[in-house]
Parts: structure tokens; sequence; C-alpha cells
């Protein structure tokens, strides 16, 4: 996840705090959003265990999920 707050600290130019708190913020929406057995996934492609993430290819997620809401 710290990848993700970087990228989002350099391209907003918000704070840390501010975008890990974006990043909790659309995580735990799309938990509640989607199916079980995805929602589960969005923990895991954040690292939500270990605090990073581990080479998971967010592109890829994201654009899944954006399937299954018909868009690509």
């Amino acid at each position: 996840m710290e990848e993700l707050i970087q990228q989002i600290v350099s391209k907003t130019g918000i704070s840390e705090s501010n975008a890990r708190s974006a990043i909790e913020t659309v995580a735990n929406f799309l938990k509640t959003k989607l199916p079980a057995p995805l929602a589960g996934q969005v923990d895991a492609a954040l690292g939500s265990a270990g605090g990073a993430l581990g080479g998971v290819d967010v592109g890829s997620i994201t654009s899944g999920i954006g399937g299954l809401f018909g868009k690509k």
C-alpha cells in the first residue's frame, strides 16, 4: 500500500496521512459493495497484513473491478 500512497501523494500533492485515509475509505466502500469473495480480495490487494502491495498488479485488479460495473 505504501507504493500506492506515494503515487497519490506525488500526483495530487496531498499529505501521506490524507492519501492513506483516502485509500482506506475507497477500500472500505468497495468491500461493502462487492460480493464477499471479491471483497476479501481488496485487503489482499492492498496488503492489509504487511502494509505493502507485495507485487500485486493494482491496474489489473482495478480493471477487473471496473469490468464488474460494465467499465473497462
